[in-house]
């Protein structure tokens, strides 16, 4: 029987996954002349982690920071990148071909497609204090997107996570996110103004719609490109699930899927593009690969991340980096919601402090999310475990700023907070320092000691211990009504508080190994044919997430170059 006869489907590419690296790489494909692409989607909803996230991209030089007369350079990005990057770690010819490529990528998807994005002038790279660093125009954010022009396929865009979502309904951008979260000057009139547009559309709420029209973040960017899909006729197939490829002779031909309770034979004449996530979600690659404690519970990744793509990489022989790594964030679990909540921002708010059960502080809480998380890991023992760990502050805190899911003392009144929260000891609250440790096992003596030390460092200014506040990006979610230093304030106003976190994530960062063209390499360093990779199902790019937006500008990024050598386009 010929090959031929033995196919279900066949086109020339199949895209595995449907975030920002998959229909890039669909887009690209198409608008490179290849047209007949498939792409599937294992969930029900489109967009995986690239939807829920907060959607920024990382990309040095791109064309939205050139438009606001950024000044920037590739020397000094490469500089960056590889004073923040572990020798070793990431070949240097993926670097040079990220850093050339990416601005490239959004000239090519901004002149062709609906892709829009907003450079983020104030956001600064992670580790401000390394040479060639900068204070923003780096990251870019997507524009906000009119989501009925998904028609009802509305329906089916994975949302932004909750926590981006003023009361769950409202989408509001990274920026928005900012003023909202310290309610900085001028937030009660950007809610007002966000609420007025969403209770006056009432068309779109008199559709039955639970969520505003204009979404931003994550499920805006995935949005605008699967918008542009819908628009040539692109297929794009959900409740699909990739469960092997079809090699002949060592090449990727195909693969076998499964649609509707059917196994199908696709063929894929030019090449197979997997763009399928990683392994957060599946809890014995965790144990393999991972350090320890580490749980899918903690995970801010989307359910169906299980490594299916990464599995099926290592069955076909190919080489793997970084698979001990993942995208490190701590997260707060609250009983009966979806997804745990990513706690970025409020743990570098002044007048509050994180300690693990020995009532001690482990790391500068206002570094940014992955460093911090890094740091944990380093000391965390089976003695001193840092994980779980609290966030420990105090009333003022309580009214100034949102803390995972308290919001604010005038939102979310202390009456309120579900009795759960604290049977769970997921939240604490007492008269006293003492009082609250004891009331969630933390060690009392070093919990009044470290408090007392906090308080100290806020009327100097300065952390002798880990030097919070001292670099930019730490002063970037600070409060700069508070002097001397933005992130340090007194955690002496009773009653005391504290949320309970967890050693988590927002996705893994290991996967199969690929070149500059973002074909799948085997261990001797031969590329398979026909097979390439994107985002996190292979290895990072940016493994210290040297800013926000790290995973999706190289998904986004190597999607286009995986085009272009399939179509055999040149720059």
């Amino acid at each position: 029987m010929s090959t031929e006869q033995k196919w279900d489907h066949s086109v020339d590419v199949l895209v595995v996954g449907s975030g920002n690296g998959a229909l890039t790489a669909a887009l690209s494909c198409y608008e490179m002349g290849t047209r007949d692409v498939l792409v599937i989607e294992k969930s029900d909803l489109v967009g995986g982690t690239s939807a829920s996230s907060g959607g920024g991209v990382w990309i040095p030089c791109n064309r939205y920071a050139k438009a606001e007369g950024a000044q920037d350079s590739f020397e000094d990005a490469k500089k960056y990148l590889l004073n923040t990057t572990p020798e070793g770690d990431v070949p240097e010819e993926m670097v040079d071909a990220y850093l050339t490529n990416g601005p490239k990528m959004v000239d090519f998807m901004h002149e062709r497609t609906h892709m829009r994005y907003e450079s983020l002038e104030h956001y600064p790279d992670y580790y401000t204090n390394v040479e060639g660093s900068r204070t923003g125009h780096r990251s870019m954010e997507p524009a906000r997107f009119d989501s009925s022009l998904l028609g009802e396929d509305v329906k089916r865009l994975r949302p932004t996570h909750h926590m981006m979502r003023l009361f769950n309904r409202i989408y509001f951008t990274q920026v928005e996110a900012a003023l909202l979260t310290v309610q900085g000057p001028g937030w009660i009139k950007l809610t007002m103004k966000l609420l007025a547009s969403y209770f006056l559309d009432l068309p779109w709420l008199l559709r039955g719609r639970p969520r505003s029209r204009k979404i931003c973040t994550g499920a805006a960017g995935v949005a605008r490109l699967w918008y542009s899909m819908k628009e040539r006729d692109m297929p794009l197939w959900t409740e699909t699930a990739m469960e092997s490829l079809i090699d002949e002779d060592g090449k990727v031909v195909g693969a076998v899927i499964k649609r509707d309770g059917k196994t199908l034979r696709v063929q894929a004449r030019k090449g197979v593009v997997l763009a399928a996530g990683g392994f957060e979600k599946n809890q014995s690659m965790r144990e393999e690969y991972l350090p320890a404690p580490t749980s899918t519970d903690w995970s801010g990744g989307v359910a169906t991340n299980t490594g299916d793509a990464i599995k099926e990489g290592l069955r076909l022989g190919a080489a793997t980096r970084l698979m001990d790594g993942a995208w490190w964030c701590t997260t707060i679990s609250v009983p009966g919601e979806p997804a745990p909540r990513l706690s970025v921002m409020e743990k570098s708010y002044p007048g509050s402090c994180i300690v693990n059960m020995r009532g001690e502080r482990f790391a500068n809480e206002s570094q940014n999310y992955m460093a911090f998380q890094k740091d944990l890991y380093k000391v965390h023992t089976d003695e001193t475990p840092c994980s779980p760990m609290y966030q420990v502050f105090d009333a003022r805190f309580r009214r100034d700023y949102i803390v995972g899911p308290l919001m604010t003392a005038s939102l979310k009144p202390d009456w309120t907070i579900p009795k759960e929260w604290y049977d769970t000891k997921l939240v604490g609250k007492s008269d006293t320092v003492r009082g609250l440790a004891e009331q969630l096992g933390i060690d009392p003596d070093n919990l009044e000691k470290t408090v007392a030390n906090m308080n100290a460092y806020a009327k100097d200014g300065k952390d002798p211990e880990f030097q919070r506040g001292d670099s930019a990006y730490d002063r970037y979610y600070g409060d700069p009504r508070f002097e001397p230093n933005p992130c340090l304030g007194a955690i002496d106003e009773a009653p005391f508080y504290a949320i309970r976190l967890d050693a988590g994530d927002f996705g893994t960062q290991g996967g199969l190994a690929t070149n500059p063209d973002a074909r799948v390499l085997r261990e001797d360093g031969s590329p398979i044919e026909g097979l390439y990779a994107v985002g996190n199902c292979s290895a990072a790019v940016l493994p210290t997430y040297p800013g926000p937006g790290s995973t999706l500008g190289p998904a986004m990024t190597f999607a286009y170059q995986a085009a272009k050598h399939i179509t055999g386009t040149q720059d």
